[in-house]
């Protein structure tokens, strides 16, 4: 097991690392045969052949640091890293599942996680799962997450498709529907991680690996616009929204949604110009560029970014503090986006939310 001596007053924190379940995949594909053979299939469509193949050659040969602890503490020890926060891998999102079996699912990934967890309670936090094709189960698999399963929060997708109702379209994070989802993630203190998986852009991004090098900023860009345009963020100012790989495109080019507030009628849904709301979320440090990280942080703040490092797929980093550091970064920045940002968010060792009187 692992040695490493975590600095007590300031222990680094990576807050985008994954695990795989593979019992949860098995569950699906039995319960519902179709549906998953039609999400593989759309993979293949979204990702292209030669894509498909190098992706499937790399989770192969980095399966042991999906599932095994043993493999994954070491790899934190090698890379500085005290503890990692830890949600299910974006492929476990399964949108496409009906309400009974969406519930069972991520419910079953929340205990997934909290046993995980429970393994090396010092090293690691977690993140669970809620049905985001299905607004109206969402609180109760967030209470589930979060008040059962004691994890920080839950991760979800930028947005997901209504199985069998293609009249009530895509949910969107602007949708309606999700304002008791909200209410309540901002009344828990609950984090809610936003990472892409998939992007309707479909077979325009299915060669040179577009499906990921471009969809997933392109993603994060569109769903964060959803949450500022609509208002959501002016409604629960206390919602705690952490974005994944530096929020993508919006806050280093937020500046022509500034300008569509200030003249178009229909983007004016916010209280105050789209940049003024960088400072209520959060972003991962995962832009893989020093200039571009120290963009980020004068876009949004060095209390809004924090250490994420995406392990262990290759898309991520394998020395996510050293890549903070290059950056240059102010004394005391460059000391909130490694351990003090996530401190502030209750992201520490052996942090438990435990349960709590419903309002």
């Amino acid at each position: 097991m692992s040695t490493y001596a975590a600095d007590e007053q300031s222990p680094t924190v990576d807050v985008h690392a994954h695990i795989l379940l593979p019992a949860l995949q098995q569950l699906i594909a039995d319960a519902d045969p179709e549906g998953f053979g039609a999400q593989q299939a759309l993979e293949v469509r979204r990702n292209g052949p030669e894509s498909m193949a190098a992706s499937g050659k790399m989770i192969k040969e980095r399966w042991p640091q999906l599932t095994d602890l043993d493999r994954r503490l070491a790899d934190m020890d090698s890379r500085g890293v005290d503890v990692q926060l830890v949600s299910p891998s974006p492929s476990h999102f399964y949108y496409f599942a009906g309400e009974e079996l969406s519930l069972k699912l991520v419910k079953r990934a929340n205990q997934a996680v909290r046993e995980f967890v429970d393994r090396a309670p010092e090293r690691l936090n977690g993140l669970g799962l809620v049905p985001l094709q299905h607004p109206a189960l969402m609180v109760e698999a967030l209470d589930h997450a979060v008040l059962e399963c004691g994890l920080l929060g839950v991760e979800i997708g930028s947005f997901a498709a209504t199985p069998g109702d293609p009249e009530r379209g895509t949910v969107e994070l602007s949708d309606p529907r999700l304002e008791p989802f909200w209410s309540r993630a901002e009344e828990l203190g609950a984090l809610v991680f936003l990472h892409p998986f998939g992007c309707s852009l479909d077979e325009r991004l299915d060669r040179f690996y577009l499906a990921n090098t471009v969809s997933q900023p392109a993603e994060n860009a569109v769903a964060l616009s959803h949450l500022i345009f609509s208002g959501v963020l002016d409604r629960h100012p206390e919602l705690k929204v952490l974005a994944a790989h530096g929020g993508g495109y919006l806050p280093t080019t937020i500046g022509r949604s500034d300008h569509a507030w200030k003249v178009r009628p229909e983007a004016r849904g916010c209280a105050k110009p789209p940049s003024s709301y960088l400072k209520k979320l959060y972003f991962d440090s995962l832009v893989h560029n020093p200039a571009e990280l120290r963009a980020l942080v004068a876009a949004a703040g060095p209390e809004q970014v924090l250490l994420g490092s995406d392990y262990p797929f290759d898309m991520g980093s394998d020395c996510p503090a050293a890549e903070v550091r290059a950056a240059s970064l102010p004394a005391d920045g460059e000391a909130k986006v490694l351990a003090g940002n996530a401190a502030a968010l209750g992201i520490t060792p052996a942090s438990v939310l435990t349960a709590r009187p419903t309002a």
